[in-house]
């Protein structure tokens, strides 16, 4: 079947757009991330007044330009796929959408122009680009641990928040306005900074009791603050030993070699690095 020359140029569009196996597309991506980067970059120097003053007409003329590239770039994404609309929906074509959005909007609405900032979650396609997909395994395991532990780090800090109520309306009873601790909401945000060892210091008892009360708030910070940390380990720990399980050699049938294993280290068969 002859191959029209509008499908042709599509197939090749797509091959560079979408592909990476290719030089073209390879030297595409990674243009598209420079101008990216440099976008974002161009946001960030915008709000420096003395850079704003001096370079603003400048700043905007190649925030524009760079709108116009990727406004572009969204339109052929989706004039060469092969399903436009499943493309428009999917996580990177959502993402393409938003990072040109914000630069029209600004011409109705001033100051929508920061959220150009979302332009930073296209760095994303740096996994594709750069072949680092293979490492999304290992972020899978920390995926899968967060969510086995979701239960455990709930009651943790429902736990903390009942815990937080009880010495915030101590602090407000034993305190009281006269030393800032004007309401309920303001000794929660007190006892918050304290018992997570920031402790701005805009907030301080003064009364003796007040700081004893504070002195064991802050031991009850440095107390809690690492059990998720353990909670998290140990779910990681048991997620490596299963993912470990998983890999059995299907001609010894042996099974717990490491995640990184090509070959069984008792027959010498190839692992399947699938998991």
């Amino acid at each position: 079947m002859d191959v029209t020359p509008e499908l042709s140029r599509r197939e090749k569009l797509r091959d560079i757009i979408f592909g990476t196996d290719t030089k073209a597309g390879r030297y595409f991506d990674l243009g598209l991330i420079v101008c990216i980067v440099l976008s974002v970059a161009l946001v960030f120097l915008d709000t420096i007044e003395s850079v704003n003053s001096r370079y603003g007409t400048w700043i905007r003329i190649a925030e524009w330009g760079f709108t116009g590239i990727f406004t572009l770039e969204y339109l052929l994404r989706l004039y060469c796929s092969a399903k436009p609309w499943q493309y428009a929906r999917s996580f990177y074509g959502v993402v393409d959408l938003l990072s040109i959005l914000p630069s029209y909007l600004a011409l109705f609405f001033p100051g929508a122009n920061f959220t150009l900032v979302i332009r930073v979650l296209r760095l994303f396609r740096i996994f594709r680009v750069l072949k680092l997909l293979r490492y999304l395994s290992e972020g899978n395991v920390l995926l899968r641990a967060m969510m086995q532990s979701s239960r455990k780090v709930f009651l943790f800090f429902f736990s903390v928040s009942l815990i937080v109520m009880v010495l915030s309306a101590v602090m407000y009873v034993v305190e009281g306005p006269e030393n800032g601790f004007s309401s309920m909401p303001q000794s929660i945000y007190w006892t918050i900074v304290t018992i997570t060892t920031v402790g701005y210091g805009d907030i301080t008892p003064q009364t003796p009791l007040g700081q004893g009360i504070a002195a064991f708030t802050m031991l009850i910070g440095y107390s809690i603050i690492a059990i998720p940390t353990g909670i998290l380990t140990s779910e990681i720990s048991q997620e490596v030993v299963r993912r470990k399980d998983l890999r059995r050699c299907s001609n010894c049938l042996k099974s717990g070699h490491e995640l990184n294993a090509l070959y069984c280290d008792k027959c010498g068969s190839e692992l399947e690095t699938d998991l």
